[in-house]
């Protein structure tokens, strides 16, 4: 199980464990968006931290319509107790989790500040 909180804007917000192939790893918190079908974004400098290579560039449409590119690389998240090996991309701001790195597991969050957040696996 993956446990969080929600904070004062009302978000869901999950505690990660990320790591790259030099084996730096890094505790962060991400917000769950369920608008975000991927699995995970990162800032350029978290990636630079952890020594993550850049892959290519990826076109997705923004909230507003816009279509951006991003660039991925590959990383490793604890994920219900197991590292799990995954794509995110890169952007400004907060890491937000997506939809595929839910993906088979249930999410619940009470909504009210200070409010419990957890995802635990379907089986």
């Amino acid at each position: 199980m993956v446990e969080g909180v929600v904070n004062a804007r009302l978000e869901a917000v999950l505690s990660l464990s990320l790591s790259g192939p030099s084996g730096r790893t890094r505790e962060i918190e991400a917000v769950v968006d369920t608008g975000f079908s991927e699995f995970l974004t990162v800032p350029a400098g978290l990636a630079m931290e952890l020594g993550l290579a850049f892959g290519g560039v990826t076109p997705m449409v923004l909230a507003d319509g816009v279509e951006q590119g991003f660039r991925h690389c590959n990383l490793t998240v604890m994920w219900n107790s197991r590292p799990r090996s995954i794509r995110a991309h890169v952007t400004d701001g907060t890491p937000l989790i997506g939809m595929a790195l839910l993906h088979r597991n249930r999410l619940v969050v009470d909504v009210v500040e200070g409010g419990r957040v957890e995802v635990a696996g379907l089986g």
